[in-house]
């Protein structure tokens, strides 16, 4: 299978990524071949270390594909990070509507170009104290309708484990002995069938967007061997006191 052409700026990021994953932990990368081989796909994951998109993009480029993430556009104003951010076609995601429609609309034209996208629709790091996957904003399910109803492009559940303990970001610290292990893991595409014919509303968008973490997270679940909370963690019930909401 010949590799996706890349460019110069994917070689200096795997040239940066490949070996500083090995440095800071173990890496375990499951579930590689259930990337399609060409054409676009959605993977969507869990959000707990801002590590998480490295270990990714190795994981994804190990499959001879260039990923396309969906980040906070302020991560385009660090030096030397932000040129391999534009050199590598990733997508800045602006807040407010205006502007996060015109991120969605970068991230439709990654998808009808036939390329893999990553999207974390948490939006940020999980806020769950037990790094469960959160209460979600309804962006990846914009895209799962307007691309893959029709099983075209494949959904795909992406879990993260472990990044969290090399990179602690709430003591700002940096956990390398013992020394760690970080999974990365995808599980099978998802049928999206159930969706079709349906109106394109605000309940719509809800609902598919609780599908897919709810598979995200029990994909967590078979990594973490343990039992996932049935319901998700929301930021707004704990300051009410309340911590979850919604689910399957």
């Amino acid at each position: 299978m010949a590799r996706e052409k890349g460019g110069f700026w994917v070689g200096v990021a795997a040239a940066i990524f490949y070996p500083g994953t090995r440095l800071l932990a173990k890496r375990t990368f499951v579930g590689r071949d259930k990337l399609p081989a060409e054409g676009a796909a959605l993977l969507v994951g869990n959000h707990i270390s801002h590590l998480d998109p490295p270990y990714t993009a190795v994981f994804v480029h190990q499959a001879k594909r260039v990923p396309r993430f969906m980040a906070k556009d302020s991560l385009w104003k660090i030096p030397v990070l932000g040129p391999i951010l534009r050199g590598t076609g990733q997508i800045p995601v602006r807040r407010g509507s205006a502007d996060a429609r015109n991120s969605l609309e970068a991230a439709d034209k990654a998808l009808a170009d036939g390329k893999i996208v990553t999207i974390y629709p948490e939006g940020t790091l999980t806020k769950d104290p037990d790094f469960w996957p959160m209460v979600s904003r309804t962006g990846v399910a914009r895209l799962a309708v307007e691309h893959c109803l029709d099983g075209s492009v494949p959904v795909i559940p992406l879990a993260h484990w472990g990044t969290h303990r090399v990179w602690d970001h709430k003591r700002k610290r940096l956990g390398l002995f013992p020394r760690k292990t970080v999974v990365v893991r995808i599980g099978d595409p998802l049928d999206m069938s159930r969706f079709q014919g349906r109106a394109v509303d605000n309940e719509l968008l809800r609902e598919v967007t609780d599908y897919l973490m709810s598979e995200v997270r029990d994909l967590l679940a078979d990594v973490r061997g343990e039992k996932a909370p049935t319901e998700f963690y929301s930021p707004r019930k704990a300051r009410n006191g309340t911590k979850r909401e919604g689910g399957e």
